[in-house]
């Protein structure tokens, strides 16, 4: 498995593929970067060199915003929304969707799992939640 940025890149794939595994690199920008680094893209890598993957890593640097410096730019960006109260800001803040998703179904993942809100009749299922909501 070599490491490429503090990545491991799974040796026994393809170069293209493996390089996907960077947070930041999709399947374009993988041919581009394996294009400037002047390396075959049917390449397993753990068949790389030293000099290839040096290669490699230089590319990357130079020209590309990938891994951590990707990850604090998004989070500096959200966390820009949320202080000046932009719309978006205000949903990232809620935990809502923030792209004009439907939210009266769906929207699970952001929402997380249901609550029940209202009357709930019976004594089994009253004593029922409030034991769950303790």
């Amino acid at each position: 498995m070599p490491r490429v940025l503090g990545v491991d890149i799974p040796g026994r794939k393809r170069l293209e593929y493996a390089l996907q595994y960077i947070y930041g690199i999709g399947p374009t920008l993988s041919s581009e970067v394996i294009k400037k680094a002047k390396l075959d893209p049917a390449k397993k890598a753990d068949d790389l060199t030293d000099e290839e993957i040096r290669n490699l890593v230089v590319v990357l640097q130079s020209d590309y915003n990938i891994e951590g410096d990707l990850r604090r730019e998004v989070s500096s960006n959200i966390r820009r929304l949320i202080s000046i109260g932009s719309y978006r800001g205000i949903r990232h803040r809620r935990g809502l969707p923030v792209r004009g998703q439907r939210t009266k179904t769906n929207a699970r993942t952001r929402k997380g799992s249901k609550r029940t809100v209202g009357v709930v009749r019976g004594k089994e299922a009253r004593s029922a939640v409030k034991a769950a909501g303790k």
